[in-house]
C-alpha cells in the first residue's frame, strides 16, 4: 500500500481537527493547536502504522495539544492594563453561534471533549476512553450527558440545514 502525501491528510482532516480544537479550547486558541497538531504529525506520520485510524491518531494528538494549551494558559498572567483585541470571526466561513461555544464551555471537561470527540471528530467510544482514560461506556455516557445538557441549556436561534 502507497503511503499518501501528508498534504492529502491535512486537506481531509484538516476541517474536523479544527472543529475539535474550537469546541475543546475555544475560538480564541483552536487554530494553534490544530498547526501544533500537524507540526506533530507530520514528524511520525512517515513511521506511521498502513492501518493506523488516522483520524483517531490526529485527534489523540489534538487532544494533547489542547492540553499542553490549557496548562500554558493556566500559568500565564492575566493582569493587563488594557484588554486584548479579541479575534474577528467576520468574513469566516467557518463563523459559528457564539451561544454554542458558550454553552459548550460550560460543560465539565470530559463531557465537552467527549461531545467534540464523537459529534464533530466521528470517533467511536472505545477510542474516545482510549484518549480521555476511562471505559468505554465512562466515554459514552460523558457524551450522552454533555448532549443533554446543552439540550436544555442552548437554544439555538435558528435551525441550521432544517426547512421550516
Amino acid at each position: 500500500m502507497k503511503v499518501r502525501p501528508f498534504e492529502q491528510i491535512v486537506d481531509e482532516y484538516g476541517p474536523m481537527v479544527l472543529r475539535v480544537c474550537r469546541a475543546v479550547l475555544g475560538p480564541a486558541d483552536a487554530e494553534d493547536a490544530w498547526s501544533e497538531t500537524f507540526l506533530s504529525a507530520l514528524r511520525v506520520y512517515p513511521e506511521l502504522a498502513e492501518d493506523t485510524n488516522v483520524e483517531a491518531w490526529l485527534v489523540t494528538i489534538a487532544h494533547r495539544k489542547a492540553v499542553d494549551v490549557t496548562r500554558a494558559t493556566a500559568r500565564r498572567p492575566v493582569v493587563v492594563e488594557r484588554l486584548p483585541e479579541r479575534p474577528s470571526t467576520t468574513g469566516r466561513p467557518e463563523d459559528w453561534d457564539g451561544d454554542l461555544w458558550a454553552a459548550l464551555s460550560a460543560l465539565p471537561a470530559k463531557q465537552r471533549m467527549a461531545v467534540a470527540y464523537h459529534y464533530l471528530a466521528g470517533l467511536p467510544y472505545a477510542e474516545i476512553a482510549a484518549i480521555l482514560g476511562g471505559s468505554t461506556d465512562a466515554a459514552r455516557r460523558a457524551a450522552a450527558d454533555g448532549i443533554k445538557t446543552l439540550r436544555t441549556t442552548y437554544k439555538p436561534t435558528t435551525r441550521v440545514g432544517r426547512k421550516a
